[in-house]
């Protein structure tokens, strides 16, 4: 049965808040600095609009001064039982009116075929339109996996489309992770699509370095600020973490910790980052930045064993946050990687995922 999927607005974030430009934010930390937003909400409280969406999607709104971009799909996978034709599947870039949610355009593309069977693995979890999409100010761009990368416009303008590969993962899992901006490049983990990790000029598409190897890997990378002040894009993949320059690819260090797929996206603070694998050998790391070569027994600061599947943490004030797939909300202590809390939390009025 189709269900008609819609976008609402809450009262304070999008008129009041700075602008939210990627997935977790502008700098990736899903901390945002505003105020005075609301912490209830339900179809008749602190909602000023709702617009219905051409399809589902599982990606995150970004917005930049007037606008809401946002990703959805139609035509196929709308319904486990009844998947449809996968010939008829379409992918929408949209742009809303903050103020409003009138949709102001919705330029739909049609996939490279064939895709993840909606009905085989986990793709029917999040569907094909699940990365997140991510604007300079100056253009936005959207990740659909196999069908490519889209850089569009303010106004709509397709400016240029790139592949990044086209196959299908072994999970059949389809693409998770979001596209980041670091300087003039774009940089996308396309591990599900080629077993790789990109660096695009945001100018024309042309690719400035790839590194291979990247494997089952559905995490957002990031850019961490080292103790020194250097920067490095941190990627984790099955077998280890990656530390790379961001400008070149050139890999500065690796830690050959984790043991399993990876979903959860990088977090990072005071030159630590923080990786979580997925699965069988749940793992939490705090890693130290700033190494080189092999930094497996000289900058692993502790570990855990603990994860939560997919979902990222958050990182404040010396404490990562989470729900785990389970639904257990914990609190973990930064320094000591020792656990201050953990509570089952009450889903049962979830309904529809968000």
């Amino acid at each position: 049965m189709y269900r008609q999927m819609t976008i609402a607005a809450l009262c304070v974030a999008f008129f009041a808040g700075a602008d939210w430009t990627g997935f977790r934010g502008p700098d990736g930390t899903g901390i945002s600095d505003d105020t005075g937003l609301p912490a209830t909400w339900s179809a008749s409280e602190n909602i000023v609009w709702k617009t219905p969406l051409p399809g589902f999607g599982a990606s995150s709104p970004i917005t930049l001064g007037d606008k809401i971009f946002l990703t959805a799909y139609s035509g196929y996978g709308l319904d486990q039982e009844e998947p449809g034709e996968q010939g008829k599947l379409v992918l929408h870039a949209l742009c809303l009116d903050r103020a409003t949610g009138k949709v102001v355009w919705d330029k739909t593309t049609a996939p490279q075929l064939p895709e993840t069977e909606y009905n085989g693995g986990r793709v029917s979890l999040h569907g094909y339109a699940s990365a997140t999409p991510v604007t300079d100010g100056e253009a936005v761009y959207f990740f659909f996996g196999k069908s490519g990368l889209f850089k569009y416009s303010l106004d709509g303008e397709l400016l240029w489309q790139v592949s990044v590969g086209t196959e299908v993962d072994k999970h059949r899992w389809g693409t998770g992770a979001s596209p980041i901006l670091y300087q003039d490049l774009i940089i996308v983990n396309a591990s599900a699509e080629s077993q790789s990790i990109r660096a695009l000029r945001k100018s024309d598409g042309g690719e400035v370095w790839r590194v291979d190897g990247i494997v089952d890997s559905w995490s957002t990378p990031l850019v961490v600020t080292t103790a020194d002040g250097g920067q490095e894009l941190v990627v984790v993949e099955r077998l280890q973490v990656l530390g790379l320059d961001p400008f070149t690819g050139t890999k500065l260090w690796f830690c050959s910790k984790p043991s399993d797929y990876v979903c959860p996206s990088v977090i990072a603070s005071d030159g630590v980052a923080y990786v979580i694998n997925s699965r069988f050998k749940a793992m939490l790391l705090a890693i130290r930045t700033g190494g080189r070569g092999d930094v497996t027994n000289s900058h692993v600061l502790w570990t855990r064993n603990w994860t939560t599947r997919v979902s990222t943490p958050i990182l404040f004030e010396g404490h990562l946050y989470a729900i785990d797939q389970s639904g257990a909300a914990t609190c973990i202590n930064t320094e000591t990687g020792e656990e201050v809390f953990s509570e089952r939390m009450d889903i049962s009025g979830a309904g529809d995922k968000i």
